[in-house]
């Protein structure tokens, strides 16, 4: 049995497994030290202009919520559509408290179905490590933004460095996998994030595949706490359109 098949998941299959943990979802996150505070950091790096009236902002990948909540915090005034590929995880975000301007939709971003631009800024989070064709779906989503408009990705990336990697595995053995199994029984899941974090883009791939689709001054910058140099958002401009 190969290291894939022991500890990871066809990306085909990840929806359905995030169905199947979304009750345990907040729970698990909110054990982790920084979680809600780097995906406000990296809503913050979208550098959005907050009192513009009219704002659109996309959440590529909601989950339960945690990520439009640290959208809402950083452009209150904005108009925000939030999409998930799992129905369960989107029922959780949707049964939270929200102003009348966050909607939700039910989509994969390949279908991206009821997904219409153009949007000022797009969130990302921990999205791009779990589809089949990353730079494709980053393209549409790029097509989706306004010239001008910016797009965080808000991922893991250990690969370019021994330092991250060998403090992601001592954590995913130690605290990520183990409490994955205690609160829910199945340590699936989690021993695939661990996988999947592993096999994913360094941070200069992942820098190269915003280039590569059109976006410009990208840049990056990682989070503080035991995250740092594993957590990173990554930030880019949609280009100006030609005069």
């Amino acid at each position: 049995m190969n290291a894939m098949a022991r500890d990871g998941l066809p990306r085909e299959t990840v929806p359905s497994a995030f169905d199947t943990e979304a009750r345990f979802y907040d729970r698990l996150v909110g054990a982790n030290p920084g979680y809600h505070e780097h995906l406000r950091l990296s809503a913050r790096r979208l550098a959005l202009p907050a009192a513009t009236p009219g704002l659109r902002v996309l959440d590529a990948g909601c989950g339960t919520g945690a990520s439009t909540a640290a959208l809402l915090s950083v452009v209150p005034n904005a108009r925000i559509t939030a999409f998930d590929a799992s129905g369960e995880m989107l029922e959780r975000a949707r049964s939270k408290t929200w102003p009348d301007r966050v909607g939700f939709v039910h989509t994969p971003v390949e279908e991206l179905a009821g997904i219409h631009g153009p949007f000022d800024g797009i969130l990302a989070a921990y999205l791009l490590r779990n589809l089949t064709e990353p730079t494709t779906q980053l393209r549409r989503l790029r097509e989706l933004l306004r010239p001008g408009g910016r797009i965080a990705v808000h991922e893991y990336s250990v690969r370019d460095s021994r330092r991250a990697r060998l403090v992601w595995n001592a954590v995913c053995a130690g605290v990520i996998i183990p409490l994955g199994k205690l609160t829910t029984g199945d340590a699936t899941l989690y021993r695939h994030l661990r996988r999947s974090v592993l096999e994913f883009d360094g941070i200069a791939a992942l820098t190269r595949r915003l280039t590569e689709v059109g976006f410009t001054d990208v840049h990056t910058a990682t989070v503080g706490g035991w995250q740092r140099g594993i957590v990173h958002t990554v930030v880019g401009t949609a280009p100006l359109e030609t005069p």
